[in-house]
């Protein structure tokens, strides 16, 4: 299945001091002509002063969903153990009207510990927080089957990781996207792990769309050649130097000159 190459900018909410210099990278990144714009689901910066300034994530997609016409929006990813995942699926709908059917719900286990023993989440082990996804998937996917009014569209399901056991599976039976964190070489045999799962649960693995981070210009075909249509590039505050968005933007334009939304 041939997709058009999509761009998507990550905006990691932290180091910026005032939400307005956000604000003004969403806009930014929209007029630049990328995609997609992510942020993350995280309470404490990544990187930097651990303890330096951050936003929280469901709040600002609705911001982010006001504010831009064109792009789709969501988190990169949503971590789990967080919020009552009925609640999520509800937040995710509101969110999904507010943009027009813009919004990208993107989902993983979880894995920072500061986030949960400051914020007093039970941070468990990997298997109980794959454990907990699981559980949340199967919440939302029923939630979202019985909300008034109903999402203007089926939401587009992103999970992000690559444990081939459990993880992939998940991906089978419920996303349209999957972001992997891989290099190509285990990207490639993800992928036909993903493959194997798919045709366990009945589905078309053709049908998910793969996403990674934006490898450079000079690499990035060989990760299209792998089946790769979606890449984001990942920015931090105060700045937001979108460098790196212009020259992924002008490497897609070059091989899609029609840039094609929402076909996750």
């Amino acid at each position: 299945m041939s997709r058009p190459i999509r761009i998507g900018v990550q905006l990691q909410p932290q180091h910026a001091p005032d939400y307005g210099l956000i604000r003004d990278a969403v806009l930014r990144a929209e007029d630049a002509g990328v995609d997609i714009v992510f942020n993350w689901d995280h309470f404490y910066p990544l990187s930097g002063d651990p303890d330096g300034e951050h936003f929280e994530c469901w709040t600002m997609l609705g911001a982010f969903a006001e504010q831009t016409e064109r792009i789709e929006i969501g988190a990169l990813v949503t971590g789990g153990g967080y919020r009552n995942p009925d609640l999520l699926a509800d937040m995710a709908r509101t969110v999904d009207h507010i943009s027009g059917g813009r919004l990208i719900l993107g989902l993983g286990a979880g894995w920072f510990a500061k986030d949960y023993e400051q914020y007093g989440y039970d941070f468990g082990t990997p298997g109980s927080r794959l454990a907990l996804l699981k559980d949340y998937l199967a919440r939302i996917s029923s939630r979202l089957e019985v909300l008034n009014p109903q999402p203007t569209r089926q939401i587009p399901i992103l999970i992000g990781g690559g444990g081939e056991r459990k993880t992939l599976r998940l991906v089978a039976e419920y996303a349209q996207i999957w972001h992997s964190f891989s290099n190509l070489d285990v990207l490639e045999h993800k992928s036909a792990v993903l493959a194997e799962h798919c045709a366990t649960v009945g589905t078309d693995p053709d049908q998910i769309e793969r996403s990674v981070a934006w490898p450079g210009a000079d690499k990035a075909q060989a990760f299209v050649d792998a089946g790769v249509s979606l890449f984001t590039v990942g920015t931090s505050g105060p700045k937001y130097n979108l460098d790196g968005v212009v020259e992924a933007i002008r490497w897609r334009d070059e091989r899609s000159p029609e840039a094609v939304l929402g076909l996750a």
